[in-house]
């Protein structure tokens, strides 16, 4: 069976879609996007229109260019967050029978302003950019740990091995899960974002999931209070009213899909540019203090998040027509690469002037855990540069990656001379 079989089936076009703005592509399975992403980017960036209509799953918008990102990410009244509108959420839950377990709903990613503010502002505390400073010695504790349990032997598979377990119980432990459970955990998260399916109903029973995995230690840190993020939570008011278990369900399922799958992916695809640039790990090591400003351009080049939204009213966006109701995917790897916003585009550049990349998103809806995440970055860049010697890619076994609304690496096999 060919690759080309795999993608999903393509779906009639809409009559106000011009066939000017149709462009094929499957962003869960396109074969070359999945074999290696950012070049096939770049090829959607130099072929497709800046806004394009896909027939694969289920039939849904691309937005490509930079500006088009920025302006969408930024005008909530014309795409939302909200997928299941809130009217019908509340007719939905109503006819809910007695003992039904809650719907959570991913707050406050998937909430419009302003009713966002009210649930982002209690997070923001503890996502501060001094709350997070005093976590990197920690974060470099178990970055070094990690890295010198295999630096003897010469190899290693990167993400397994250091690339994912650092991330993850880092954001375990600040949240409050227990460790133990970690493979379960992120079992959960690999199925929930590998799901293409275009029916936001169809979520309902994977956020359940995710929310009764978490429930034993949402009571237990409700009756228990220690130092972490749930216990924390117990502790605010929203509009007023004390915390409940359904605002503790919703804040979870946001905080475990997010805290639990994107850091690892960056991290891999900086490794990967490092593994096959030995020229540019040897600045880093005569430099450290350059590691932010490399991490910034890792960041721009390699984008990797793909957030949803959906068109919540007839409009007219650059020069497009679109419907309500329609889908449109922040197609943040491609504004990165946009040459009308960064000159050679394709190209990773030390040092480029203009590093402000939208890789966390621009807006209301800005990633939260943006410096969190780039601690973790830098740390784990610093550590490598100062524990292993030169490493490249295993020429033996190339590495291999997942798509999806999180362009993810599966595998990054790494050797090094010992």
């Amino acid at each position: 069976m060919s690759a080309a079989a795999n993608v999903s089936p393509a779906v009639a076009k809409p009559a106000h879609v011009p066939d000017s703005l149709v462009y094929d592509f499957d962003m869960f399975r396109d074969p070359a996007y999945v074999a290696d992403p950012h070049e096939r980017i770049l090829d959607l960036v130099k072929n497709a229109p800046p806004i394009f209509w896909t027939p694969r799953n289920g039939g849904h918008w691309m937005l490509m260019s930079h500006s088009a990102n920025f302006n969408a990410s930024r005008d909530t009244e014309s795409f939302s967050s909200e997928f299941i509108p809130r009217a019908e959420m509340a007719a939905m839950k109503a006819k809910l029978p007695p003992g039904m377990p809650h719907i959570p709903l991913p707050v406050p990613i998937n909430v419009d302003p302003p009713e966002h503010s009210k649930y982002r502002t209690p997070l923001q505390r503890v996502f501060s950019p001094k709350s997070i400073l005093a976590l990197k010695d920690s974060i470099n504790a178990l970055a070094t740990e990690l890295v010198d349990s295999v630096k003897d032997r010469g190899n290693c598979e990167f993400m397994k091995e250091i690339a994912e377990p650092m991330p993850v119980r880092v954001f375990l432990k600040m949240l409050g899960l227990p460790l133990d459970r970690q493979d379960e955990y992120r079992e959960i998260v690999s199925q929930h974002l590998s799901d293409p399916s275009s029916d936001a109903r169809a979520m309902i029973p994977k956020l359940q999931r995710i929310a009764a995995s978490m429930n034993d230690t949402f009571i237990a840190r409700r009756d228990n209070p220690q130092d972490d993020i749930i216990s924390m939570l117990w502790k605010i008011e929203i509009d007023g009213k004390p915390t409940t278990i359904e605002d503790m369900q919703n804040y979870g399922v946001l905080l475990f899909i997010a805290g639990l799958d994107t850091v690892m992916n960056g991290i891999g695809h900086g490794v990967r540019h490092l593994a096959r640039n030995p020229e540019l790990q040897a600045q880093l090591r005569a430099n450290p203090k350059m590691v932010p400003e490399a991490t910034e351009e890792l960041l721009r080049r390699y984008t990797f998040t793909v957030p949803p939204r959906m068109v919540a009213k007839d409009i007219v966006f650059e020069g497009v027509q679109m419907k309500a109701r329609e889908r449109a995917m922040l197609f943040l790897p491609a504004a990165d690469l946009d040459p009308k916003e960064f000159a050679n585009s394709d190209r990773y550049d030390l040092n480029r002037e203009n590093k402000v990349h939208i890789a966390f998103n621009a807006g209301p809806h800005r990633c939260l855990g943006s410096h969190l995440a780039r601690v973790e970055l830098q740390v784990i860049y610093e550590v490598l540069m100062a524990r292993l010697p030169t490493f490249r890619l295993d020429s033996q076994r190339p590495p291999t990656f997942h798509c999806g609304h999180v362009v993810g690496v599966d595998s990054l096999h790494l050797v090094w001379d010992v």
